[in-house]
């Protein structure tokens, strides 16, 4: 088959993928709506954890897509289209924030009616409040879908031939990297909007940078799961080669190493700081059955990917770096429920969740977020399907389809 016309379609994986991904979705999904009914509090808190996973995905695809423009690297060039795809579900997660914004009394602790009676929430009114917090969330999200339809509209334009030359090219690079930096600024602000906020006596001056190299690895490691389906249906049919793999595993090590440093970071200045206004939020945090899920972390999301990654011939092998990406996902989001499930003992007092109990998080924690992904899956295959998987028209990618079969 044509490089050109080499389409999602084409991978049965990536078939198969898509119908496993609406089934769960929906099962677990309607297993949400019967936890909504029993459960209206915990209903709107878990939705918050699969929209804040779902936009980790698209907007990791986004800054990935960014990043790929300015290093002008090989390993982005396969990637672009997944990249793209990924982008082009911003307008899915912010409808997925409709409900965040339903719910925000019943999540967030200075938005429950009386909570400026809090000398530090009192304080913090003027930038925690409701109507600012709304037209914060449109900002961003009117921020990130700008830059979002103006890389994919060029690529769309290169793709019927309007815009092939290196000089069209150029403008990919001129939006990309002022974008990349005020990403970082906008995600920064969004992470203290919709994480930090859910304690607001907490703060880590590390914190944005902790989320976006979160968001950064999330959209790694889910391109590297779809780049090892498209290779396993097409191993000679398409431009990856186990080099493209090893670059991407190397990448993939990278930010595993930058998230637990940041992490560690902050946890050893708070920890050595002893402050009352941060100390409680890694005690609730380590205690209990939250310790073990700490536990799990450190293992987990670090030294056991750590290890994995620092094969190089583990990079190489696609299906098996898939496993490994596989597993970082799902770390990534235990991470996520460590992080905004404990925040919730305001509303619900210490024992329901932080109790002796071997599962602290609450089912919908996890049904919620698994089926809030799964719809995102599915609509992501949609959208990579509606173009090719290669952008053949890009004359870097001539050249990097040229160098490889020199070699």
């Amino acid at each position: 088959m044509e490089l050109s016309r080499l389409s999602s379609r084409d991978v049965p994986s990536l078939v198969r993928l898509q119908q496993q991904a609406l089934i769960v979705g929906v099962v677990a999904l309607l297993a949400g709506a019967v936890g909504a009914v029993m459960n209206i509090d915990q209903f709107f808190r878990s939705w918050l954890i699969g929209f804040l996973f779902c936009l980790s995905l698209s907007l990791g695809s986004l800054a990935l897509l960014m990043l790929q423009h300015l290093s002008g690297g090989q390993w982005g060039m396969v990637g672009r289209r997944i990249f793209e795809a990924g982008s082009r579900l911003l307008p899915v997660v912010a409808i997925l924030a409709v409900p965040v914004i339903i719910g925000l009394p019943r999540i967030f602790a200075w938005a429950v009616p009386g909570a400026e009676a809090n000398p530090i929430i009192h304080e913090k009114q003027p930038y925690l409040n409701f109507t600012f917090f709304v037209a914060r969330a449109l900002f961003y999200f009117v921020f990130w879908m700008a830059l979002m339809w103006s890389l994919n509209k060029w690529s769309d334009e290169q793709d019927s031939g309007k815009a092939i030359s290196k000089v069209d090219s150029i403008r990919f690079r001129t939006v990309s990297a002022p974008g990349l930096l005020f990403l970082v600024i906008t995600v920064t602000f969004a992470s203290v909007d919709w994480v930090m906020s859910l304690e607001p006596e907490w703060f880590s001056t590390i914190f944005g940078l902790l989320t976006i190299a979160g968001y950064g690895l999330t959209g790694l490691a889910f391109t590297i799961i779809v780049l090892a389906a498209i290779n396993k249906d097409h191993p000679q049919g398409t431009l990856l080669t186990p080099r493209h793999f090893h670059d991407f595993g190397k990448l993939l090590l990278a930010f595993v190493m930058l998230w637990a440093y940041l992490s560690f970071s902050q946890f050893l200045i708070i920890w050595a700081g002893n402050l009352p206004e941060e100390i409680p939020w890694y005690i609730a945090r380590i205690r209990g059955s939250w310790g073990a899920v700490a536990i799990l972390l450190v293992v987990g999301h670090f030294f056991l990917p750590f290890g994995l990654l620092l094969s190089a011939g583990l990079k190489k092998r696609s299906a098996t770096i898939a496993k490994v990406a596989v597993w970082v996902l799902v770390m990534r989001l235990v991470d996520l429920i460590w992080y905004v499930a404990p925040a919730f003992r305001h509303f619900t007092g210490e024992g329901e969740h932080a109790g002796p109990g071997l599962i602290p998080m609450h089912w919908m924690d996890i049904a919620i977020p698994v089926g809030l992904t799964a719809l995102w899956v599915y609509l992501f295959v949609r959208q990579l399907a509606s173009r090719p998987l290669f952008a053949v028209n890009d004359p870097y990618l001539k050249e990097t389809f040229a160098h490889e079969a020199a070699h």
